[in-house]
């Protein structure tokens, strides 16, 4: 079952690159070596996301790996949208309403096309740039000496596309915010360590002045769990993996990511931090606990324990429409706020993105959290 899926993975895309390919060819009104030599660019521009995924990427000149990784990441999201556009033109041609000459040798609607390409991609880049602000205020019973400003972001993919100028950027806003405390809910590195050892981001982590708390991604599995540790550890990031630490009157929880198949039950994580605070008078239950889990499965497992917020990302909420449509069906939030029972939740789509960056009906975003006594 699961190598039938591997297989339909990777057919998949090809069916749809074929697709495009022939519908590229019908209207290129030209000499059969141009239509060869377009088919050939696009094709090209598709295997390199294998290059991306494979770390072929890490032998290349810096800027060469950099252009590889961003071309090969966003020919996917580029096929999807002409794939989108070419369907539709073809169920038009079929109903008809688009005669036929308009899909075969006509430059005009090849040239259109083009331009509504630029048109959607430049957009979805610029909204990408726009860190999208979003307030959250959390109240509680539980004792607190004074209110708690938090900064939560998730999914930095720092790496080939997100590099050190603008990590520096997103250092600035946090700061700007002055929190007591910033959470990090995993995926702060894409796949590959080498563009940040080279860059030396550490030290740009470093200029962060709140304390840093982290949980661990499923892309700091793919870039090598211990070297994903030693640079959280170089940037002064408090690792929690399976670990809870008491903060003030605040409990953070970070729970290793579920790549991990052997990673602790959040039961089981909670239970080990009320036996070693057994001596305190104040417990964990007494404490405002705020859980850090990458990925968003089983959210019901917060609201068992007791947890009074729980922070994720992982979804990207699909990066792109309509992929978000998917991740709103296989989540149970996918995006945003939730509640179960007397647990809260907050899915973020994340700071940075995964490949092409392109948002287009989805946001990146930074989340400003208040949390203050009822």
């Amino acid at each position: 079952m699961k190598m039938m899926g591997m297989i339909m993975f990777l057919l998949l895309p090809l069916a749809v690159l074929a697709y495009i390919c022939w519908h590229v060819w019908m209207l290129m009104a030209c000499a059969t070596v141009w239509k060869v030599a377009a088919v050939a660019v696009m094709v090209a521009a598709f295997l390199l996301l294998f290059a991306s995924i494979g770390r072929f990427t890490d032998s290349l000149p810096m800027p060469l790996a950099t252009a590889v990784y961003e071309t090969g990441t966003s020919s996917i999201i580029v096929m999807l949208y002409l794939f989108m556009t070419f369907l539709l033109l073809d169920v038009l041609r079929l109903l008809h309403v688009v005669p036929r000459q308009l899909l075969t040798a006509n430059w005009w609607t090849l040239g259109g096309i083009a331009l509504l390409m630029v048109a959607v991609f430049s957009y979805g880049n610029l909204h990408y740039r726009h860190k999208y602000r979003q307030p959250l205020t959390l109240t509680t019973g539980k004792p607190l000496s004074k209110p708690v400003r938090m900064v939560m972001v998730s999914d930095l993919h720092l790496g080939y596309h997100t590099q050190r100028t603008e990590l520096a950027r997103w250092v600035d806003i946090i700061n700007a915010e002055q929190p007591d405390m910033v959470l990090i809910a995993g995926d702060i590195i894409d796949g590959s360590m080498r563009p940040l050892l080279e860059q030396h981001m550490d030290e740009e982590m470093r200029r962060l002045k709140a304390p840093v708390y982290a949980c661990l991604g499923n892309h700091e599995y793919y870039s090598g769990c211990l070297e994903a540790q030693q640079f959280y550890k170089s940037a002064g990031i408090r690792l929690l993996s399976d670990e809870a630490l008491t903060v003030g009157d605040v409990c953070i929880i970070g729970r290793d990511d579920r790549t991990n198949q052997h990673r602790k039950s959040l039961g089981k994580i909670m239970a080990e931090a009320a036996a070693r605070q057994s001596a305190d008078s104040s417990g964990i239950k007494e404490k405002y606990t705020i859980l850090l889990d990458h990925q968003p499965y089983h959210l019901e497992q917060a609201e068992r324990q007791g947890v009074d917020f729980q922070f994720s990302g992982h979804t990207h909420h699909g990066q792109v429409w309509p992929a978000s449509w998917v991740t709103d069906a296989i989540y149970e939030c996918a995006f945003g706020e939730h509640q179960r029972g007397g647990t809260r939740y907050y899915v973020s789509s994340g700071l940075g993105i995964w490949g092409g960056k392109f948002r287009i009906g989805t946001r990146s975003e930074y989340i400003v959290a208040e949390l203050r006594s009822k």
